[in-house]
């Protein structure tokens, strides 16, 4: 299966162009759901190579969105976004439509994946690893320090160590190491991006609220996904219902040892309970995503 080739893109070629780039991926219209859906069913059944560009180009932005988000690892963000567009681009080429989720959902995994891998395959400065926990220490250090309220410059105290090694599953020496390395004194904002090039650090500060259209599409998405679980929970009983929520939706799970005391039965018939309510779930997500598909196809051939 052929996808559209970054040829056929809008491209920030150089740090300069990124506002340019910015201003024409804008004129590329968003998508209601079920232009969305038709659009997708049109290159999974026929191979519509129109239809895929469309959908291509109506997630641009959020490409450069999520990008502008890893701008801090010192890389120009038009090579971020180029690399952002791959990964939207084969999550185009894998998107089932059947699902009964919107592409952007799907699409971010794919996105940050590309972007994280560049940026992965770029730092030369150090060694960073390519275990998949040193992945995660590379791209949470500074959340977690925020979180923990690190925030000064220089090694972190034993206690902050430890506690970022615990939450992120890795040794203490790598986050003492991992650290060091992301640690070093910042750009002056003046300095060029780069030798042979005129774009300055200050180029790239841009406003961190979300736009408009990324929030809509968000909130949309996530308001969708919300009442096909509600509605499809309807499949369980009341005991499914309570431990497939302690279990799986919540923040800080219920151990299997407290729900086996509450109904006086195993932990292993807590864990079957979960497993079978969770597939049942799965198999009524999947139903309801049907029916929602299937007006959308009656209203295409009225």
């Amino acid at each position: 299966m052929a996808t559209p080739t970054r040829a056929t893109l809008p491209t920030p070629a150089t740090e300069g162009s990124l506002s340019q780039y910015l201003r024409e991926i804008r004129k590329f219209p968003m998508l209601e759901q079920q232009q969305e859906y038709m659009l997708a069913k049109a290159w999974v059944e026929h191979e519509d190579t129109e239809s895929a560009h469309t959908l291509v180009t109506s997630h641009l932005r959020l490409v450069a969105k999520i990008a502008m988000g890893y701008r801090g690892y010192g890389l120009p963000v038009s090579e971020l976004i180029s690399e952002g567009n791959v990964g939207l681009m084969q999550a185009v080429k894998r998107f089932d439509p059947e699902k009964g989720f919107r592409l952007a959902t799907y699409a971010m995994w794919w996105i940050r994946a590309s972007i994280q891998e560049y940026i992965l395959r770029s730092w030369s400065l150090v060694k960073i690893g390519t275990t998949a926990a040193q992945k995660k220490l590379f791209f949470n250090l500074r959340k977690v320090k925020g979180q923990i309220k690190a925030v000064e410059e220089g090694d972190l105290h034993p206690d902050q160590v430890e506690q970022i090694a615990t939450k992120l599953s890795v040794s203490e020496d790598d986050v003492i190491s991992m650290n060091r390395r992301l640690s070093a004194p910042d750009h002056s904002l003046n300095a060029p991006v780069r030798i042979d090039g005129d774009g300055e650090w200050q180029d790239w500060l841009v406003d961190e609220t979300p736009s408009q259209e990324v929030f809509y599409a968000e909130s949309e998405e996530l308001r969708h996904r919300q009442h096909m679980l509600r509605d499809s929970m309807d499949v369980l009983n009341e005991r499914e219902k309570h431990i497939l929520t302690e279990r799986r939706l919540k923040e800080d799970p219920t151990t299997l040892e407290d729900l086996s005391k509450v109904y006086n039965i195993s932990r292993e018939r807590v864990r079957q309970i979960e497993v079978r309510a969770f597939e049942k779930l799965q198999k009524a997500v999947r139903n309801k995503a049907r029916q929602d598909a299937t007006p959308k196809l009656e209203d295409a051939e009225a």
